[in-house]
């Protein structure tokens, strides 16, 4: 199967919500609560090793972009991450890293985007992995997706020289697929 599966935004919401979203690698249906990772974000056709929700904000400044003009730049992610039942496994932060619980630590780097395919949603990204520590289970992945994204974009408004230095934080949820 090409593409993505389709689904119910609403429902989807919700399972991620309460945490029990449900992944398949062979492309599943709305309708058994499964979804797939898009062709375009795992062309290597690598498996899935982890799947963890992530719900937290994405941190922005006002300052200069790299152009020199004056908005929102993106610092990076601030997020707990959650396994299929709601069990806090690690959390997400600047880099981008992935850190679990078990001491393992993964940075990726954007290797492909695209857009979310609901309004105000950060892009979904495949991710390659930069450099890894210890042996927990995140440090074993050759890649991450980051996909079924909801919020985390930054404000539209609010950043001009006065407000310079200043930080908006907008939550955001999403999937992360770790990959090998």
């Amino acid at each position: 199967m090409t593409g993505f599966a389709t689904f119910d935004l609403i429902r989807l919401a919700a399972m991620l919500a309460a945490g029990t979203l449900l992944l398949a690698a062979d492309g599943g249906s709305a309708t058994d609560g499964t979804i797939e990772v898009p062709a375009g974000l795992n062309p290597d056709k690598l498996l899935i090793l982890q799947v963890a929700s992530g719900r937290g904000v994405q941190i922005y400044a006002c300052g200069r972009n790299p152009l020199g003009a004056t908005g929102w730049v993106l610092e990076g992610p601030d997020a707990q991450l959650f396994d299929l039942q709601s069990r806090l496994v690690g959390k997400h932060y600047a880099g981008p890293t992935w850190e679990d619980l078990d001491g393992g630590k993964v940075t990726g780097v954007v290797k492909t985007s695209m857009l979310a395919p609901i309004d105000n949603a950060i892009p979904w990204l495949l991710l390659d992995t930069k450099s890894r520590e210890g042996s927990g289970p995140f440090a074993q992945a050759r890649a991450i997706v980051r996909m079924e994204t909801t919020g985390g974009i930054a404000p539209a408004g609010g950043c001009d020289e006065g407000h310079a230095g200043e930080q908006a934080r907008v939550p955001y949820t999403a999937v992360y697929v770790f990959l090998n």
